[in-house]
């Protein structure tokens, strides 16, 4: 049954002065709040090597963020920002990043409703020659309620992921407020990440440094990683009064075969790094599922984990999946999720979570709350009367849904 649940309840203040606009000097640095058998403290992030047991499994995800944000502007000199999605033609990342001459994607478009069918010009307003070669013109294809696709074409035979690179600028979370700036580039990025794709970077990565990343593998923790692409959706607040009619959108992932045969047979404690990591593992239970009783995985919908009841085990969904891949030959598992963890959730992989804070109202917060088995408030008001500072530039909490000691 999808839940009814009031989104009001997770409301609390969270002043302009909290929420981070700029990262911290070192990455390490900020501060790191335990929550532990129901007690929460404080802590510094540099030191989380000493609170992931030796015996875990830590996932990470390594999608890299693009420069996704492109504005260009009208013959009647009117501006218009183009914000990429994701791909439509080619409609995979990789392929559509090595495109040398035009591609498609599905944007959300500014000041759509005066873009009408003329054909845009990058702005260019310091006459960068590089952005001038590239000529980097956007035609519009269709347009709906919330997003557009639109067609790029550009000169020079660079790849799109190259053109990105020239005309783009990093897309920061519209919530601080501010222009893009050149330190965004380096610190709105995970040092591991990898896999061009989000349009937001998974922001519990970005505290680690590679002294943390040395630390904990040389505790003997099996470093695993999966890559989830995240997308604009995550921006998108709740106008809904209840949880049921919110939408979330689709968000492709990868996930290999060597990783799912470790969570079936190591028994070891599971630590995902952010909340795109627990979504992705969360969602392997239901392709499981899926493969059980289709013969193939599919996208985890949105309401799947609350529309009925599931009598397979953990290890049962997981096998179906290896089992699978072995049949297709495959390595390596491509999927997409809607899926959307709220109280009442079952978690059946993630143990500890290692999280920022989140908005008021959001999708994510829910998640936390589900995680935590409602006792959110406490761990956020300790985080709000402790100098925390809050979202994607904020501050770090390792979160233990079992007992940690």
């Amino acid at each position: 049954m999808i839940p009814e649940i009031k989104i009001s309840d997770f409301d609390y203040d969270l002043p302009d002065e909290r929420i981070a606009k700029y990262p911290l000097e070192q990455r390490d640095m900020s501060k790191l709040l335990e929550y532990c058998d129901g007690e929460v403290s404080e802590h510094v992030f540099r030191d989380i090597p000493d609170f992931i047991p030796s015996d875990s499994i830590m996932v990470f995800n390594d999608t890299k963020v693009v420069p996704a944000r492109l504005h260009f502007q009208r013959e009647t000199g009117a501006h218009i920002e183009v914000f990429c999605l994701e791909p439509v033609l080619p409609s995979e990342y990789n392929l559509i990043f090595s495109e040398t001459a035009t591609c498609r994607w599905r944007c959300i478009v500014g000041n759509v409703k005066r873009w009408k069918s003329d054909i845009l010009t990058l702005y260019n307003p310091d006459s960068d020659p590089d952005v001038s070669a590239l000529g980097l013109k956007a035609s519009l294809v269709e347009r709906d309620n919330e997003t557009s696709v639109v067609e790029f074409r550009w000169n020079g035979g660079l790849p799109f992921s190259r053109v990105l690179e020239i005309c783009g600028t990093i897309p920061i979370p519209p919530y601080l407020n501010r222009d893009s700036e050149a330190i965004d580039s380096e610190r709105y990025q995970t040092l591991y990440a990898r896999y061009r794709g989000s349009v937001a970077a998974p922001t519990a990565g970005l505290h680690f440094t590679e002294n943390e990343l040395e630390k904990i593998k040389a505790k003997g923790v099996d470093m695993e990683t999966v890559c989830l692409h995240v997308g604009a959706g995550t921006f998108l607040p709740v106008k809904s009064d209840t949880i049921s009619g919110h939408r979330m959108h689709r968000e492709p992932f990868a996930v290999r075969k060597s990783l799912i045969r470790s969570l079936i047979s190591s028994g070891k404690t599971v630590v995902a790094v952010g909340t795109t990591s627990v979504r992705t593992l969360e969602s392997l239970y239901y392709i499981g599922v899926s493969c059980i009783e289709n013969g193939e995985p599919a996208d985890v919908s949105q309401w799947a984990p609350y529309e009925r009841e599931y009598g397979y085990t953990t290890e049962e969904a997981l096998e179906a999946i290896v089992s699978y891949m072995d049949s297709a030959g495959l390595e390596e598992l491509k999927v997409g999720t809607r899926i959307i963890i709220v109280p009442g959730f079952r978690f059946r992989i993630t143990d500890v979570l290692v999280t920022n804070f989140h908005q008021p109202q959001s999708t994510l917060l829910l998640l936390i709350s589900a995680f935590v088995q409602g006792d959110w408030r406490k761990i956020y008001d300790f985080a709000l009367s402790h100098g925390f500072r809050f979202l994607s530039y904020g501050d770090s909490s390792i979160l233990f849904r079992k007992r940690c000691r």
